[in-house]
């Protein structure tokens, strides 16, 4: 699954670099184009293109549905604190956690190994102690790695 999603990504990212920065596509097209399940679409929309990365995806759906990207810049490095700030929140989870730190990576914030490393650090595992509140741990965790890194 991972190979098709990366192969949708690429897909995705060459249209918008054609198209300066905007695409609308309808979802059953690219999904045949792909010969894939819709959902799978919707899988690599909510992982890799979120607002975090700097994305703003549109969808509707039914018979005239479509998808809208837009890849929106971030201007400077406190309009990328505040966006990564805001979707930590006070919660988050772990798979959400490495995207943040994968987008982190891609923008060379940190390198591979620090990302491996902070990626260890927030991982269920490493905070099996804190039980249901790890998601609350974690995201303390993250923002305060989130200052060092912008301060």
């Amino acid at each position: 699954m991972a190979r098709l999603s990366n192969h949708i990504e690429d897909y995705l990212r060459a249209l918008l670099l054609e198209r300066e920065g905007q695409i609308e596509i309808k979802r059953n097209v690219l999904a045949e184009h792909f010969n894939c399940a819709p959902s799978q679409i919707n899988y690599v929309l909510t992982t890799r293109f979120t607002p975090v990365q700097g994305f703003f995806v549109e969808s509707r759906r039914g018979g005239g549905g479509f998808i809208r990207i837009v890849q929106v810049e971030i201007k400077s490095d406190a309009e990328f604190y505040d966006r990564l700030t805001e979707a930590v929140g006070k919660s988050i989870t772990q798979s959400k956690a490495n995207q943040i730190l994968d987008t982190l990576q891609e923008m060379d914030y940190v390198t591979e190994n620090e990302r491996h490393l902070l990626g260890l650090t927030l991982s269920d595992r490493a905070l099996a102690a804190a039980g249901d509140k790890r998601n609350g741990v974690r995201a303390d965790l993250l923002q305060n790695i989130l200052l060092g890194i912008f301060s």
